[in-house]
């Protein structure tokens, strides 16, 4: 048998490294979730409150439909 000189011991570091890698990639994904950084869901009321601040729905329009928002959040159940 030929012997070309490498011998198995390279992969205890390559697997450490990758290791760490992959911990690395994690810490940052989670680092991002918890911090806020990425936009959140804006809820209908949000939604609502904008149109009515860009003149797109006048105040009786605003107030109906913020009631039927909320009279359809309570009467839903699952």
């Amino acid at each position: 048998m030929i012997d070309s000189g490498w011998s198995s011991w390279w992969v205890v570091p390559m697997m450490l490294c990758m290791a760490i890698l992959l911990a690395a990639i994690i810490g940052v994904l989670v680092a991002v979730t918890r911090s806020g950084v990425l936009p959140h869901q804006r809820t209908p009321e949000e939604l609502l409150r904008e149109r009515f601040a860009r003149g797109e729905i006048d105040s009786a329009e605003y107030r109906d439909w913020l009631d039927a928002l909320h009279e359809q959040r309570f009467t839903t159940s699952y």
